[in-house]
């Protein structure tokens, strides 16, 4: 499954530079103006899990297959987008089909890189952004809600439902509040509101970007960033664009050493990833066998036959049962057949709430 991440932000603020480093290609045009980026560039990046490896190193796997995680590069918003300018409606529909925001905020000084705004203000830069979604869902369900409403009156028990929900977000867009903070009451009203595609209904992940000087520990605009996050329940990490570039041009053997020197521990990207699936509540769990090794990606909460069908539907219609052994018995004992001896390989039925790390063999009867 993976999952979708739409790169947004105001023009000059390094989402092109940043896009071309985590998914190391020159897809991405990058220039020093406004709407470089007009189509949107998608890069699909396999998600680094060290996990893989070792339990590919002991079952032998020919081949490993890592999870995908889709980056979707989105042109520069301005302030108006909502109205159309710099071809914001264009832009913003591109939004609609993430999952996950990723703001980009400009986290540092240079002159020789213009700023669409004339300062360098990350929380101000979020707030014009945020107010373009706002103001672009405001407009939607203005007209969607009155609607809906008209046709609750006649007995309609959707729209009665959908009324309810959007009603509540409505409400909060009126008080300057993301649509994200609304509460449905029940599976139908969650279902209704997803539908809706409201663009300030995505959870968002703010990336800020920093000189390499303070990509170890961030700065003075990263610090009041994370705060902004923290206080509205969302993510933030610190990445240094222009670093990520250049470990995406350098032989991973090389990379290692690199990042010590800096003082860091792993790439942006992995920070970038560790983020997201904090964020969208994801987990991973394995298949493992001579043929492959492979991670897959599924929600918290997701039951055995929801992850046997991330494999393939007719695993998951005639799902029996999931052979199932944790991540570290797996390496402790040295794989199924260990696993297996010591009675730590589990046979779960329907209801099993699958767990980060778990390796898992489906039986299955179509």
């Amino acid at each position: 499954m993976g999952f979708r991440c739409g790169i947004v932000g105001l023009p000059n603020v390094g989402k092109s530079t940043l896009f071309n480093a985590l998914t190391q290609t020159a897809a991405a045009q990058a220039a020093n103006y406004p709407f470089c980026t007009i189509e949107p560039n998608v890069g699909n990046v396999g998600v680094p899990d060290k996990r893989l490896d070792a339990l590919a190193a002991i079952a032998h796997s020919a081949k490993i297959i890592e999870t995908q995680l889709a980056f979707v590069d989105i042109a520069g918003l301005v302030r108006g987008a909502s109205k159309g300018e710099g071809l914001g409606n264009q832009f913003l529909g591109n939004i609609r089909e993430v999952d996950a925001i990723v703001h980009v905020l400009r986290c540092f000084e240079d002159g020789d890189v213009t700023h669409v705004e004339g300062k360098v203000d990350p929380i101000a830069d979020a707030e014009t952004v945020e107010m373009e979604l706002m103001l672009s869902d405001l407009d939607s369900l203005e007209k969607r809600v009155p609607a809906l409403a008209k046709k609750a009156t006649q007995g309609d028990k959707e729209a009665k439902i959908g009324a309810a929900v959007l009603g509540q977000a409505l409400d909060l867009l009126r008080q300057g509040k993301p649509a994200r903070l609304t509460q449905p009451r029940d599976e139908e009203e969650a279902r209704i509101f997803a539908q809706a595609q409201l663009l300030t209904a995505k959870p968002v992940l703010y990336v800020c970007n920093v000189d390499e000087s303070d990509a170890a520990d961030g700065n003075a605009h990263s610090a009041r960033v994370f705060e902004k996050a923290k206080s509205e329940g969302a993510e933030a990490v610190v990445v240094s664009a222009a670093i990520e570039a250049e470990i995406a041009t350098m032989p991973a053997e090389d990379r290692g050493e690199f990042l010590a020197e800096l003082g860091l521990e792993e790439t942006g990207l992995a920070r970038v990833i560790t983020a997201g699936y904090k964020l969208l509540h994801l987990l991973t769990f394995f298949t493992v066998g001579p043929k492959e090794a492979r991670a897959w990606t599924v929600h918290t909460g997701a039951k055995a036959p929801q992850a046997a069908g991330e494999i393939h539907t007719d695993f998951e219609r005639g799902f029996i049962r999931a052979e199932t052994i944790a991540y570290d018995d797996y390496v402790a004992l040295g794989g199924e057949s260990g696993a297996r001896d010591a009675g730590k390989l589990r046979q779960e039925g329907k209801e099993y709430l699958v767990h980060d790390g778990d390796v898992m063999l489906f039986r299955f009867n179509v």
